[in-house]
Protein backbone atom coordinates (compact mmCIF):
# COMPACT_ATOMS: atom_id res chain seq x y z
CA UNK A 1 0.00 0.00 0.00
CA UNK A 2 2.53 2.62 0.69
CA UNK A 3 4.59 1.59 -1.93
CA UNK A 4 1.63 2.30 -4.25
CA UNK A 5 1.13 5.55 -3.04
CA UNK A 6 4.81 6.68 -3.35
CA UNK A 7 4.66 5.73 -7.39
CA UNK A 8 1.47 8.13 -7.29
CA UNK A 9 3.45 10.88 -5.70
CA UNK A 10 6.26 10.50 -8.05
CA UNK A 11 3.71 10.22 -10.89
CA UNK A 12 1.90 13.15 -9.59
CA UNK A 13 4.98 15.58 -8.83
CA UNK A 14 6.74 13.87 -11.86
CA UNK A 15 10.29 13.72 -9.33
CA UNK A 16 12.10 11.12 -7.84
CA UNK A 17 11.13 10.42 -4.61
CA UNK A 18 13.05 8.36 -2.00
CA UNK A 19 11.59 7.56 1.18
CA UNK A 20 14.52 7.49 4.12
CA UNK A 21 12.54 6.29 7.54
CA UNK A 22 13.73 5.16 10.31
CA UNK A 23 11.39 3.31 12.94
CA UNK A 24 13.63 4.95 15.68
CA UNK A 25 10.15 6.05 17.72
CA UNK A 26 9.38 2.51 18.15
CA UNK A 27 13.00 1.37 19.41
CA UNK A 28 14.50 2.18 23.07
CA UNK A 29 18.34 2.20 21.00
CA UNK A 30 17.98 5.40 18.68
CA UNK A 31 21.64 5.11 17.77
CA UNK A 32 21.10 1.58 16.24
CA UNK A 33 18.60 3.64 13.47
CA UNK A 34 20.83 6.89 13.44
CA UNK A 35 22.06 8.31 10.20
CA UNK A 36 25.74 6.29 9.75
CA UNK A 37 28.09 5.38 6.40
CA UNK A 38 26.01 2.32 5.87
CA UNK A 39 23.02 4.06 5.01
CA UNK A 40 25.18 6.15 2.05
CA UNK A 41 25.37 2.60 0.42
CA UNK A 42 21.21 2.64 0.43
CA UNK A 43 20.80 5.62 -1.16
CA UNK A 44 23.23 4.71 -3.78
CA UNK A 45 21.26 2.15 -4.41
CA UNK A 46 18.45 4.17 -4.48
CA UNK A 47 20.04 6.50 -6.75
CA UNK A 48 21.07 4.21 -9.42
CA UNK A 49 19.79 4.24 -12.98
CA UNK A 50 17.14 7.26 -11.54
CA UNK A 51 16.57 10.12 -14.17
CA UNK A 52 18.73 13.07 -11.76
CA UNK A 53 17.07 15.86 -14.22
CA UNK A 54 13.75 15.31 -12.63
CA UNK A 55 15.47 16.16 -8.76
CA UNK A 56 14.12 14.53 -5.99
CA UNK A 57 11.74 14.38 -3.05
CA UNK A 58 13.08 13.15 -0.08
CA UNK A 59 10.56 12.22 2.64
CA UNK A 60 12.90 12.29 5.87
CA UNK A 61 12.23 10.66 9.37
CA UNK A 62 15.24 10.35 11.05
CA UNK A 63 16.82 11.52 14.54
CA UNK A 64 20.01 12.32 12.92
CA UNK A 65 23.26 10.63 13.90
CA UNK A 66 26.86 10.57 12.78
CA UNK A 67 28.54 14.35 11.57
CA UNK A 68 30.29 12.79 8.98
CA UNK A 69 27.90 9.92 7.85
CA UNK A 70 24.96 13.22 7.20
CA UNK A 71 27.26 15.46 5.86
CA UNK A 72 28.84 12.62 3.07
CA UNK A 73 25.24 12.02 2.29
CA UNK A 74 24.52 15.98 2.28
CA UNK A 75 27.09 15.98 -0.36
CA UNK A 76 26.48 12.84 -2.30
CA UNK A 77 22.79 13.71 -3.50
CA UNK A 78 23.16 17.43 -3.96
CA UNK A 79 25.90 16.27 -6.14
CA UNK A 80 23.49 13.45 -8.08
CA UNK A 81 20.68 16.02 -8.25
CA UNK A 82 22.68 19.30 -9.15
CA UNK A 83 21.26 20.67 -5.80
CA UNK A 84 17.20 20.44 -7.12
CA UNK A 85 15.81 18.23 -3.96
CA UNK A 86 13.03 19.00 -1.68
CA UNK A 87 12.67 17.46 1.79
CA UNK A 88 9.59 16.59 3.13
CA UNK A 89 8.67 15.83 6.93
CA UNK A 90 5.69 14.10 7.72
CA UNK A 91 6.91 14.31 11.96
CA UNK A 92 9.86 14.54 12.66
CA UNK A 93 13.98 14.72 11.24
CA UNK A 94 16.00 15.89 14.18
CA UNK A 95 19.50 16.69 14.13
CA UNK A 96 21.76 15.53 11.27
CA UNK A 97 18.15 15.08 9.99
CA UNK A 98 17.60 18.76 9.85
CA UNK A 99 20.91 19.30 8.65
CA UNK A 100 19.77 17.09 5.38
CA UNK A 101 16.62 19.50 5.50
CA UNK A 102 18.15 22.25 5.55
CA UNK A 103 20.21 21.53 2.90
CA UNK A 104 17.73 21.14 0.24
CA UNK A 105 16.15 23.76 -1.80
CA UNK A 106 13.21 23.78 0.44
CA UNK A 107 11.28 22.27 3.25
CA UNK A 108 7.61 20.90 2.69
CA UNK A 109 6.37 20.21 6.58
CA UNK A 110 2.38 19.86 7.99
CA UNK A 111 0.92 21.58 11.29
CA UNK A 112 2.23 18.46 13.15
CA UNK A 113 6.00 18.19 11.34
CA UNK A 114 9.03 19.48 13.72
CA UNK A 115 12.45 19.59 12.80
CA UNK A 116 15.47 19.94 16.11
CA UNK A 117 18.51 21.30 17.02
CA UNK A 118 21.60 20.37 15.12
CA UNK A 119 24.12 21.14 18.35
CA UNK A 120 26.55 17.99 18.53
CA UNK A 121 26.25 15.18 20.69
CA UNK A 122 29.66 13.35 21.46
CA UNK A 123 29.28 10.09 23.43
CA UNK A 124 25.68 10.89 24.00
CA UNK A 125 26.76 14.14 25.80
CA UNK A 126 26.07 17.29 24.44
CA UNK A 127 29.02 19.15 23.26
CA UNK A 128 27.75 22.72 24.02
CA UNK A 129 26.65 21.47 27.57
CA UNK A 130 30.16 19.91 28.07
CA UNK A 131 32.35 23.08 27.14
CA UNK A 132 29.88 25.12 29.26
CA UNK A 133 30.31 22.99 31.97
CA UNK A 134 34.03 23.27 32.13
CA UNK A 135 34.56 26.55 31.93
CA UNK A 136 31.82 27.13 35.12
CA UNK A 137 33.86 24.70 36.76
CA UNK A 138 37.17 26.78 35.81
CA UNK A 139 35.32 30.09 36.53
CA UNK A 140 33.97 28.97 40.04
CA UNK A 141 37.67 27.21 41.11
CA UNK A 142 39.69 30.43 39.60
CA UNK A 143 37.09 32.50 41.92
CA UNK A 144 37.64 30.17 45.13
CA UNK A 145 40.45 27.09 44.71
CA UNK A 146 39.18 25.07 47.14
CA UNK A 147 36.24 24.51 45.15
CA UNK A 148 38.57 22.24 43.44
CA UNK A 149 37.69 19.35 45.42
CA UNK A 150 34.08 19.73 45.03
CA UNK A 151 34.60 19.66 41.15
CA UNK A 152 37.49 17.21 41.02
CA UNK A 153 35.23 13.85 40.59
CA UNK A 154 33.67 15.50 37.03
CA UNK A 155 37.14 17.33 35.90
CA UNK A 156 38.61 13.47 35.86
CA UNK A 157 36.35 12.52 33.47
CA UNK A 158 36.89 15.43 31.23
CA UNK A 159 40.38 14.62 28.87
CA UNK A 160 42.30 17.06 26.70
CA UNK A 161 40.84 15.07 23.33
CA UNK A 162 37.66 15.31 24.53
CA UNK A 163 37.25 18.56 25.14
CA UNK A 164 38.78 19.83 21.95
CA UNK A 165 36.59 17.19 20.00
CA UNK A 166 33.48 19.08 21.56
CA UNK A 167 34.78 22.77 20.09
CA UNK A 168 35.55 21.18 16.81
CA UNK A 169 32.15 19.08 16.72
CA UNK A 170 30.27 22.27 17.22
CA UNK A 171 32.54 24.32 14.50
CA UNK A 172 32.00 21.07 12.11
CA UNK A 173 28.24 20.93 12.38
CA UNK A 174 27.69 24.62 12.20
CA UNK A 175 30.53 24.78 9.03
CA UNK A 176 27.72 22.31 7.31
CA UNK A 177 24.74 24.01 8.03
CA UNK A 178 25.96 26.95 6.76
CA UNK A 179 27.50 26.07 3.79
CA UNK A 180 24.32 23.62 2.58
CA UNK A 181 22.04 26.46 3.12
CA UNK A 182 24.48 29.08 0.92
CA UNK A 183 24.84 26.62 -1.86
CA UNK A 184 21.33 25.12 -1.74
CA UNK A 185 17.99 27.00 -0.30
CA UNK A 186 19.80 30.59 -0.41
CA UNK A 187 22.08 30.07 -4.09
CA UNK A 188 20.00 32.41 -5.23
CA UNK A 189 18.92 34.56 -3.64
CA UNK A 190 21.80 34.76 -0.99
CA UNK A 191 20.95 36.47 2.79
CA UNK A 192 23.89 36.15 4.59
CA UNK A 193 22.04 37.83 7.97
CA UNK A 194 19.35 35.16 7.86
CA UNK A 195 21.65 32.51 7.19
CA UNK A 196 23.79 33.35 10.26
CA UNK A 197 20.45 33.21 12.60
CA UNK A 198 19.71 30.22 11.44
CA UNK A 199 22.92 28.45 12.08
CA UNK A 200 23.38 30.78 15.25
CA UNK A 201 19.60 29.53 16.89
CA UNK A 202 19.82 25.87 15.25
CA UNK A 203 23.27 25.06 16.43
CA UNK A 204 23.03 26.86 20.01
CA UNK A 205 21.26 25.33 23.14
CA UNK A 206 20.65 28.78 24.42
CA UNK A 207 18.24 29.26 22.20
CA UNK A 208 16.69 26.13 21.22
CA UNK A 209 17.63 25.04 25.45
CA UNK A 210 17.56 21.16 24.69
CA UNK A 211 18.91 19.24 22.06
CA UNK A 212 15.31 16.91 22.12
CA UNK A 213 13.53 20.37 21.55
CA UNK A 214 10.73 20.17 18.68
CA UNK A 215 11.00 23.12 16.44
CA UNK A 216 7.40 23.63 14.39
CA UNK A 217 6.66 24.36 10.77
CA UNK A 218 5.86 27.97 11.93
CA UNK A 219 9.19 28.49 13.91
CA UNK A 220 11.09 27.36 10.75
CA UNK A 221 9.37 29.70 8.76
CA UNK A 222 9.96 32.74 11.17
CA UNK A 223 13.88 31.59 11.39
CA UNK A 224 14.24 32.24 7.82
CA UNK A 225 14.22 28.56 5.96
CA UNK A 226 11.98 28.27 2.91
CA UNK A 227 8.83 26.56 4.16
CA UNK A 228 6.48 24.73 2.40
Amino acid sequence: MIKNYIEEFSEKTNRNVIVYYSGWLSVSDRLAVGINDMDKNGFMAMCHDLDAKKGLDLILHTPGGSIAATESIIEYLNNVFNGDIRAIVPQIAMSGGSMVACSCKEIVMGKQSSLGPVDPQLNGLPAHGVISEFEKIKKEIDDNPSRIAVWQPIISKITPSFLDSCYKSIEWSNEILETSLKNNMFKDDPDNEVIDNIVKTLGSPKDTKHHGRHISAKKCRDLGLNIL
